[in-house]
């Protein structure tokens, strides 16, 4: 039989490795198995965010698919604040770009120096009949407006709006100018009984 030990005293060398062993080998087990738990419980988590991001993605398709099919439909109404304007027909340069600018406008310059030179004579009244002659040469140049219109492919700055309604303006008031220098009173150059008779009627 061998003799008793106590507590204090030192175990054997072997005794002591094999609890040594004893106690790595359970220290180990549990950390194997909480890696083993945290890989597990990784794997959850990773699935679960998978499965997440699947579902973000199936959820987020719908709504994105509308938006990138349908193209938002263009209103017919005119806008509320207008930001350009088309050129009208015909109101390209009258000269080729590289000419000077009174070049480029010179069916508008025509027809301003025209009238401006009619207005000037009607102003001083330098001879008899001054203020009839200058109105003509008034009208004369709005009519002049009307058949550069008419003719000239590209006025410049003289067309306004169409070709149509240019004609028309043009035409119409310069013919009304000079009818209306020709009948002026005293002594007007042209007898047009219809009128006459208007300003009798008017005058009773």
């Amino acid at each position: 039989m061998g003799a008793g030990r106590s507590p204090a005293d030192p175990a054997p060398a072997g005794e002591t490795d094999g609890q040594g062993g004893r106690d790595e080998g359970a220290s180990e087990a549990p950390a194997s198995g909480e890696a083993a738990d945290g890989q597990g419980g990784s794997g959850g988590s990773g699935g679960s965010g998978e499965s997440g991001g699947s579902a973000g993605r199936s959820d987020a398709a719908p709504a994105d698919g509308p938006a990138s099919a349908g193209r938002p439909r263009r209103s017919r109404r005119f806008p509320r604040f207008t930001r350009d304007t088309a050129r009208p027909e015909g109101g390209g340069r009258a000269a080729s770009g590289d000419a000077p600018a009174p070049a480029r406008q010179w069916p508008l310059l025509t027809v301003l120096c025209a009238a401006g030179l009619g207005l000037l004579i009607v102003v001083l009244d330098p001879f008899e009949q001054a203020f009839r002659i200058g109105t003509i040469l008034i009208g004369g140049a709005l009519i002049t407006g009307a058949v550069l219109r008419w003719v000239v492919p590209s006025v410049g700055m003289l067309a306004v709006r169409s070709r149509f309604t240019d004609l028309v303006t043009y035409g119409v008031m310069g013919t009304l100018i000079v009818l209306l220098a020709l009948v002026a009173q005293p002594d007007p150059w042209l007898d047009v009984p219809i009128l006459e008779d208007a300003v009798r009627f008017t005058i009773r």
